[in-house]
């Protein structure tokens, strides 16, 4: 616990309501987490206004509310910061409550529309068998060193991101990898944080739904490299149209990364086939067992920042060829006596989806047909509903359009919505089927002898989200059932 005076002693752009004396145990932005002591952060969100919760937090043990106006109902006994800076004064008072946790650890943020989940994970599982103790901040799932917790934001909200960062430093975490999502820049999660290294993946059409243009999308990815230090490096992807835009105004140090340009750290793919890459970096030659181009730049930033940390290159090469797939991430297994494939992927976005059925087409034979099985989610993107129909339908030999996670729309409209792309394409090569399980076990019944399935869209979930709820639904477990049987 500590005193307000203690943590406000840094901050000018607030009025103090109340005793500042005041003890805080800690900080919660939902009125229901409140408990005696808490200091309640009434911000104003995208569905709520946290203000109009003042009153139930008091009632559940708060006496201390950062808000940016005074509410009309005032409790005695309890203290009120008021800022016009919201978001700022919250990113201080975390700091010097959590005694400025990331400036005592090793702090890496991945940012981009693809690859982020697979970057971060495979950094912290390299770290953790170089003898480190890492954290991972993840969409798959959060990590402390062994210990693993359940992840349900890409980026969490400021609060727990700050907490969670403080219980890497205390339990003797040295790195922390973490996935940085567009969304997190833009609500300022991330304000306040001191991060050693920024790396950018790629951009491509996704959450239009949020930024509405692909210039606000720009932007907002651009942000967090705009917030590095002059003693951080800047990581960037340059066979990415918008690579250099991203750390054009940067302070960091700039490196690029690429295998199609010249680069600080450059690719070479010597070989891609269904058992792994063999790949040349930087004049050094290493197998992996990760599969497709995607997955080797995945690697070649991997690689990089390893090497900005200080790692040896003969280690890291090491480490690069040991390292397994991320769950849902090109995630495949085989009937032993068909030879048939299934592989689950999260690929959600037209460019993902594109990547990895390119990659497919590539080291299929040419008897093996692909059948995809995607959907797109309820309450996002409408826009690129029949791009990704377009593509599977170009890239597969048949299709099925299913559900994928339809939230409050009715998911016979949106299969409708991608049909409508491929209109005028081969109809014999698609069908549809709401149902995603009948979905896939149709994939694994049209299929012939080496065939290969892809279920993308879900890849690492274990849920399907429907009017609100969450049902249990593993896109792997079904493909198993339906493939192995």
């Amino acid at each position: 616990m500590k005193k307000l005076a203690e943590i406000i002693r840094k901050s000018s752009e607030l009025t103090i309501v109340g005793d500042e004396q005041v003890e805080i145990r800690d900080f919660c932005l939902d009125s229901r987490q409140a408990i005696e002591g808490s200091l309640f952060v009434a911000k104003k969100g995208l569905l709520y206004d946290g203000h109009l919760f003042i009153i139930s937090a008091i009632a559940n043990g708060a006496q201390c509310i950062l808000c940016e106006y005074m509410p009309e109902e005032f409790s005695h006994g309890v203290c009120y910061v008021i800022t016009a800076k919201l978001n700022l004064v919250l990113s201080e008072l975390l700091n010097e409550f959590y005694e400025y946790p990331s400036n005592e650890i090793i702090l890496i943020g991945i940012t981009g529309t693809n690859g982020k989940t697979t970057t971060a994970s495979l950094l912290f599982e390299m770290f953790e068998s170089l003898g480190y103790k890492c954290g991972l901040i993840s969409t798959v799932q959060n990590r402390i060193h062994e210990v693993t917790y359940e992840s349900t934001h890409t980026t969490p909200d400021i609060v727990s991101l700050y907490k969670m960062i403080y219980q890497m430093k205390i339990q003797g975490c040295s790195h922390v990898f973490m996935e940085v999502s567009s969304h997190a820049i833009d609500q300022e999660r991330i304000l306040g944080l001191n991060y050693t290294g920024g790396v950018f993946t790629n951009i491509t059409h996704d959450h239009l739904d949020y930024h509405h243009t692909f210039k606000n999308y720009i932007n907002a990815k651009k942000k967090f490299f705009d917030i590095l230090s002059k003693d951080a490096f800047a990581l960037f992807n340059m066979d990415d149209v918008n690579g250099a835009i991203m750390v054009q105004n940067t302070l960091a140090r700039k490196l690029s990364y690429g295998i199609l340009n010249m680069a600080d750290y450059k690719a070479k793919i010597l070989d891609n086939n269904l058992y792994g890459l063999q790949l040349k970096i930087n004049q050094h030659e290493i197998h992996t067992r990760l599969i497709g181009e995607f997955n080797a730049y995945n690697l070649l930033a991997v690689y990089a920042v390893a090497d900005q940390l200080g790692i040896h290159i003969d280690e890291i090469l090491l480490q690069l060829s040991t390292l397994h797939s991320v769950e849902g991430r090109f995630d495949w297994i085989q009937n032993g006596s068909n030879k048939k494939i299934g592989i689950v992927d999260y690929a959600h976005t037209p460019d993902a989806l594109e990547k990895i059925l390119q990659t497919l087409r590539k080291i299929k034979s040419p008897k093996q047909s692909i059948i995809t099985v995607v959907g797109c989610g309820g309450n996002r993107d409408k826009s690129k509903r029949p791009k990704m129909a377009v593509i599977a339908v170009e890239l597969s030999e048949k299709v099925i359009f299913t559900a994928d996670n339809p939230r409050d729309e009715d998911p016979e409209e949106i299969i409708k919505e991608m049909e409508a792309g491929v209109v005028n394409l081969n109809s014999h090569k698609h069908i549809s089927i709401t149902d995603r399980e009948q979905a896939i076990k149709t994939a694994c019944l049209l299929s012939n002898f080496s065939d290969i399935i892809l279920v993308a869209g879900k890849g690492h979930e274990k849920y399907q989200e429907i009017k609100g709820k969450k049902f249990p639904f593993d896109d792997k477990e079904k493909l198993k059932t339906f493939l192995l049987n």
